[in-house]
């Protein structure tokens, strides 16, 4: 019975652990990296043919995005998650190789002129298909055995449609472990989906801890925010622009905006239309709908009961083709522009951008966290200007965000969780930046006084001892200068600039106002310097 820790060890992303027991060989979700990468990751200690199963968590990128290069790989074991994870995984899946694809294409095009070396994508297609036909969909709370010595159930986690807590019984040689790893937990009080259901006992936990230093801000009442940000909008003539994840987030802000239809809350502007324009968020709608009996909360069912969709209303209008989303800039009435991607990397919302964040009267709404060295955190930032396309685009609509929506558990949320369970022998920290991982884990030691091991990459532990055979070193990654200059700072280039321009027209000016101004400028200089 061994375990060795992979991925997501003192990072967020790319989510691996593999285990050797049984007379099986498994894994426990195989997760793409993505953003900044701190730390190597060891490989997977035996060949892809030689995986018997994977266990998966849920369907983000960062805990599935890798089943398609296993399956090229020579794997042909099965993928076990719940129902509405198996759906959400047969579009994202196919999306993110569909990414892959464009990427390479794009890259070859462009390296050919310059005599480069091709290109190759990451995974194909036909390698997300070939891995999607392997999954094996199952239901909450429903135990089955894969084989001999392990039993497997999926528990809600609350982070994500279908998203869940895994737990693992192993029996080898008389000898019995449970194990439970956590997935994402998710916050409370979100809307569509259930709270993240307790587990109440383990020996080992494997357990995320991407907000393990902090809590969330005060949460606010959405429905009342988003009100008066489409009210003040559409009262100017503007419209509201949403960059949006597509699963999830998405469909979070449908249900907000249905509320407000119903209760008439913005007024004089009857019926605004709400487009949808991404394909992804589209299909992620509708295996939300799907899976709504098994998935939705109490509030969100009740509303089913009655007959009515939780996340459709009259005035939602969804954009599938190019031609669908070039067609919403014709229309010229207030409206609200709900587009992937959610951090204005990619996808269509940068078209939208570029057509909407010149207009005063518009208003571009964060509803989700905005990684550093993005064009969403530049715009967050204050950038005045941003390049899209190839042009400069002023930034004159009102930027706004709605603080305190997340689908993680905060510090509160994870501690919660963590102590519902009795006793367990050991807790492994995982998932989360280091400074997140250290802290949680001192806490959960000091004031919980369980013993508490956060792993880097390549640590191995022997579960039915209950020893770390192997206490990996850290190997980080020598980090390259940021290169590239941030929005925010090509402004104050900019604004530097215009003030030489300033002083070079004022030569002709009485030595006084010259000497105030010299005097302001070394004065400024003085207190930043400081």
């Amino acid at each position: 019975m061994k375990m060795t820790f992979i991925g997501a060890t003192h990072e967020v992303t790319g989510s691996c652990t593999y285990i050797d027991a049984c007379g099986k060989k498994f894994l426990v979700d195989f997760g793409m990296e993505q953003g900044e990468d701190c730390f190597e990751n060891v490989q997977i200690p035996v060949s892809p043919s030689n995986i018997d199963f994977v266990l998966l968590t849920h369907a983000h990128i960062d805990h599935s995005g890798l089943l398609p290069l296993l399956y090229a790989g020579g794997f042909t074991g099965e993928i076990h998650a719940t129902v509405a994870t198996s759906h959400l995984c047969d579009v994202m899946l196919r999306d993110s190789a569909h990414i892959q694809e464009f990427e390479a294409e794009w890259r070859n095009r462009k390296g050919k002129r310059k005599g480069d070396d091709e290109y190759i994508p990451l995974y194909t297609m036909d390698d997300a298909i070939g891995a999607i036909s392997l999954f094996v969909p199952h239901e909450y709370e429903k135990e089955f055995e894969i084989s001999d010595g392990i039993k497997v159930k999926f528990i809600d986690a609350g982070h994500l449609l279908g998203s869940s807590s895994i737990e693992i019984t192993l029996t080898e040689n008389n000898i019995s472990r449970k194990i439970v790893f956590s997935g994402d937990i998710g916050n409370i009080n979100q809307p569509l989906i259930r709270d993240p259901h307790y587990i109440s006992n383990a020996d080992y936990v494997v357990m995320e801890s991407t907000y393990g230093n902090r809590n969330h801000e005060l949460p606010i009442d959405y429905v009342t925010s988003l009100t008066e940000i489409l009210q003040k909008t559409f009262d100017r003539g503007g419209s509201v622009i949403i960059p949006s994840f597509a699963v999830g987030r998405t469909q979070e802000m449908l249900y907000f905006i249905r509320q407000i239809k119903a209760d008439n809350l913005v007024k004089n502007h009857d019926n605004f239309p709400v487009y949808v324009d991404s394909p992804l968020a589209i299909e992620a709608t509708n295996i939300f709908i799907n899976n709504r009996e098994s998935c939705y909360d109490e509030e969100a069912l009740a509303f089913v009961r009655k007959g009515i969709n939780p996340i459709g209303f009259e005035g939602l209008i969804t954009a599938v083709s190019s031609d669908d989303s070039r067609a919403i800039n014709d229309d010229n009435r207030p409206k609200v522009i709900i587009s992937a991607s959610g951090m204005c990397e990619a996808g269509r919302i940068k078209h939208h951008l570029k057509h909407n964040l010149w207009k005063k009267e518009n208003t571009i709404l964060f509803v989700g966290y905005q990684a550093s060295n993005t064009l969403g955190r530049s715009l967050i930032d204050g950038a005045r200007k941003v390049k899209l396309f190839g042009e400069t685009v002023q930034v004159n609509a009102e930027i706004r965000r709605l603080a305190g929506i997340s689908g993680h558990a905060d510090y509160t949320g994870l501690m919660n969780w963590i102590k519902a369970i009795d006793s367990p022998k050991k807790v492994f920290v995982n998932h989360g930046e280091e400074i997140a991982v250290e802290a949680l884990a001192k806490e959960i030691r000091e004031n919980l006084g369980l013993d508490v091991y956060a792993p880097y990459s390549g640590a191995e532990f022997d579960l039915a001892s209950g020893q770390v055979t192997f206490d990996a070193p850290p190997i980080a990654i020598p980090h390259k200068e940021h290169t590239e200059p941030s929005a925010v700072y090509n402004e104050l280039i900019s604004a530097s600039e215009r003030l030489y321009n300033l002083i070079k027209s004022n030569s002709g000016r009485a030595n006084k106002d010259m000497r105030e101004l010299t005097d302001a400028i070394n004065k400024l200089c003085d207190e930043w310097k400081l």
